[in-house]
C-alpha cells in the first residue's frame, strides 16, 4: 500500500471480498472527512453494494458519488489483489454540465386559437383592445422567463427561452394557458392558446422544427394546451377547454376539391375505418364511396368484422349491391402503387381495418374528427382532421355538399351518415354545433328518414340486458366518478361500454364515468365520459387510447380490474 500511496495522486482505497475497506491512501480525506475508514463497510460509506462495484469494473463504468459539496466519479478496478476504487473529483465538470443544461436554448411557437372567430365575434372598436390584452399577457409571460419574443403575425409568436425556464413551465404546467382563458371577451367561447415547444435538438433549427411539430399536435388535439417535444418523447399540458366550432366552411370545399383530384388520378380507391367499425366509420365510408362512383374508379370498402350495432346498416348496404364490400385478404390482393387509400374515423395505423394497405406505396388520405395522438399516420397525401367536429360523418357530409349533387346521394347513404352523427353526438346532446345541425338538415333534404335511422339502432335483447346490468352495478365515488363493468364479452362490448358510460354521466352529481369490459379477442376495452371538468382523453391516452375532452376510449391488454384501479389513482391525482 505504500507504493499505492506514493504514486496515486487521487483518493483511493482497496476493498476485500467481504465488502470491507482494507486500505486507503493519504488523499482519502478529500472524500471522507472522518477517521476510521479502514475496516468500514463500503456500502455504508458510499451507498453502493460491493457487487455493483464488481459489475461496474467488468463493464468499465464509473459511479457518481456526492460528498462534502464535491462530486466524484468512482472508478472500480478488479485485480488479483482485490477491488480498487479510485475517486476522481469531477465537481467542476459537473457544475459546467449543469450550467450548460440550464442555459440550453429551447424554441416555442405560440398560436392564438380561433383568432378569426374571435375577431368575427368582437365589435370592431374592441378588436384592437382585445389584441393588445392578449399580446401584453404573452409578452409579460416571456419577460418573466427572460425570453425573447418575435411576433410572426397577428396570431403567432416565436419565443426563445432557456431550458431552466422551460422546465419551470413544465413543473407549473404552463400557467399562461389559464391566464389567457380567463380573459373576458364578447365571444361565446374562451380565448385559448396552443403552444409547441422543442427541446434538446442538436441545433436551434432542429428545436424550431420540433416546436412546429409540437404545435401541430397541440392544434390537432383541439388547442388550449402546450405540447413539449423532446425527440421522440412528448409531454402534454392543459387541454381544459372545449374545441370551438369554425364558422367558415372554406376548408371543406378545398379538401373536397383536392380529394376529388386524388381519386381521379388513382387506379383504385380503398376506403376503411377502424377495426370493429361503428356507424360513424361505416356511414362515412359509404359517403366517400358515393363521391368516388361518378369518377369511374374501382371503389372498395374494406371491412372484416363488425358487431351487432352495425348489423342492420351493413346488411342493407350489401343487399343494395351498390358497394364493393371486401375483407382484408382481398384488399391486399388488389392494392397497387397507383391506388388511393382513404382512412376515415381514425388516424392511428395500429387500429385501421387493414394496416397492410398503409404499408404499400399507395397514396393515403385521412379524414377524422378525433384529437390528434402521438401515433398518427405518417406523411399522408391529404389530411382533414377537425377535432371541433361532432363526427367524421359531419365532415364527410360537408365534403359531399361541394363535390356531388344532393340528389346523387342515395336514401341509405344519407341515413348511414345521419346515423353516424347520431352515434357520436349521443342523439345531438354532445359536441353538436351549428354545422352539425346544418349537415343533418342537408341529409334530411337528401332523403334521410328519422324513423329508419332510429331503426338502425335496434339491437338484440341480450345487449339491453348487459347495459341494464352495467348501470345497476355501477360504483360511485365521492369525487363524482362512476365506474362499471360490462359482462358481455364479444364484438359488441365496446358499444355496450360506451352506452353505459353515456347513461352514467347523466346522473346528477357525476362528473365522469368509466366503463370497462372484455371483447371477443380478450382485450380490455374502456369507454370514458366527462361533463367537461376532467379531460378524459388524457386519461385514456395513458392506456394508448384517445378521443375528446369529454368522450374517449381505449383498448389495452391490461386486466379490467387493474385498469379501473389505475384510472381511480389518476382521477385522485387530478383533484
Amino acid at each position: 500500500m505504500k507504493e499505492f500511496e506514493r504514486y496515486i495522486p487521487v483518493p483511493a482505497c482497496t476493498v476485500d471480498e467481504e465488502g470491507k475497506i482494507s486500505e486507503v491512501n493519504c488523499h482519502i480525506g478529500k472524500v471522507f472527512v472522518y477517521d476510521g475508514i479502514e475496516g468500514a463497510d463500503v456500502f455504508t460509506l458510499t451507498g453502493v453494494k460491493y457487487e455493483t462495484f464488481q459489475e461496474a469494473a467488468e463493464k468499465g463504468e464509473k459511479i457518481k458519488l456526492s460528498r462534502n459539496d464535491r462530486v466524484f466519479d468512482m472508478a472500480p478496478v478488479m485485480t488479483e489483489d482485490g477491488l480498487y476504487i479510485y475517486f476522481m473529483d469531477v465537481t467542476g465538470f459537473t457544475e459546467l454540465e449543469e450550467t450548460y443544461e440550464r442555459e440550453k436554448i429551447c424554441m416555442a411557437v405560440v398560436n392564438i386559437d380561433n383568432y378569426d372567430e374571435i375577431n368575427l365575434g368582437t365589435a370592431a372598436e374592441k378588436q384592437m383592445s382585445m389584441a393588445t390584452t392578449i399580446d401584453g399577457i404573452i409578452r409579460q409571460w416571456a419577460a418573466a422567463m427572460t425570453a425573447s419574443v418575435i411576433k410572426q403575425n397577428s396570431a403567432c409568436y416565436n419565443i426563445v427561452m432557456s431550458m431552466e425556464m422551460c422546465r419551470q413551465q413544465m413543473d407549473e404546467r404552463f400557467p399562461i394557458l389559464d391566464r389567457i382563458r380567463e380573459i373576458e371577451s364578447s365571444v361565446e367561447f374562451p380565448i385559448t392558446l396552443s403552444i409547441g415547444v422543442g427541446i434538446n435538438g442538436a441545433t436551434p433549427e432542429e428545436n424550431f422544427e420540433l416546436a412546429q411539430q409540437a404545435l401541430d399536435l397541440a392544434k390537432g388535439r383541439g388547442g388550449d394546451q402546450a405540447v413539449v417535444r423532446d425527440g421522440e418523447e412528448i409531454y402534454y399540458f392543459g387541454g381544459k377547454a372545449q374545441t370551438v366550432e369554425k364558422a367558415n366552411k372554406g376548408k371543406s370545399r378545398v379538401i373536397g376539391y383536392a380529394l376529388k383530384r386524388l381519386i381521379e388520378s388513382s387506379s383504385r380507391v380503398f376506403i376503411m375505418g377502424h377495426k370493429n367499425p361503428d356507424m360513424d366509420a361505416f356511414g362515412s365510408a359509404m359517403g366517400i364511396s358515393r363521391m368516388a362512383m361518378p369518377l369511374n374508379r374501382e371503389t372498395y370498402i374494406v371491412l372484416e368484422n363488425y358487431g351487432e350495432a352495425l348489423d342492420l346498416l351493413y346488411r342493407e348496404a350489401k343487399a343494395s349491391e351498390n358497394y364493393n364490400l371486401i375483407g382484408r385478404k382481398k384488399a391486399i390482393e388488389l392494392i397497387n402503387d397507383k391506388a388511393l387509400v382513404i382512412v376515415v374515423d381514425t388516424h392511428k395505423p395500429s387500429i385501421v381495418e387493414c394496416p397492410e394497405l398503409l404499408e404499400s406505396k399507395a397514396k393515403t388520405v385521412v379524414i377524422d374528427h378525433h384529437r390528434k395522438s402521438e401515433e398518427a399516420l405518417e406523411n399522408p397525401t391529404l389530411i382533414y382532421m377537425e377535432p371541433y367536429a361532432s363526427s367524421t360523418a359531419e365532415l364527410v357530409t360537408e365534403i359531399l355538399q361541394y363535390t356531388i349533387e344532393r340528389k346523387e346521394l342515395t336514401k341509405l347513404e344519407a341515413e348511414g351518415l345521419l346515423a353516424g352523427i347520431f352515434v357520436d353526438t349521443n342523439n345531438f346532446s354532445v359536441k353538436a354545433g351549428v354545422r352539425t345541425f346544418e349537415a343533418a338538415a342537408w341529409l334530411r333534404r337528401a332523403g334521410a328518414d328519422l324513423y329508419n335511422v332510429k331503426r338502425l339502432f335496434q339491437v338484440e335483447k341480450k345487449i339491453c340486458m348487459s347495459k341494464a346490468y352495467g348501470i345497476y352495478n355501477a360504483e360511485f365515488t365521492e369525487d363524482g366518478a362512476a365506474f362499471s363493468k360490462c359482462i358481455t364479452e364479444d364484438q359488441d362490448t365496446q358499444m355496450i361500454c360506451s352506452q353505459i358510460a353515456d347513461e352514467l354521466i347523466t346522473i346528477r352529481g357525476i362528473r365522469m364515468s368509466f366503463v370497462v369490459g372484455k371483447d371477443h379477442n380478450g382485450r380490455t376495452v374502456v369507454s370514458a365520459r366527462s361533463v367537461g371538468e376532467v379531460n378524459v382523453q388524457v386519461i385514456m391516452e395513458a392506456f394508448g387510447g384517445g378521443g375528446h375532452l369529454n368522450a374517449a376510449g381505449t383498448q389495452t391488454d391490461e386486466p379490467p380490474q387493474e385498469v379501473i384501479e389505475k384510472i381511480k389513482e389518476m382521477v385522485r391525482e387530478e383533484q
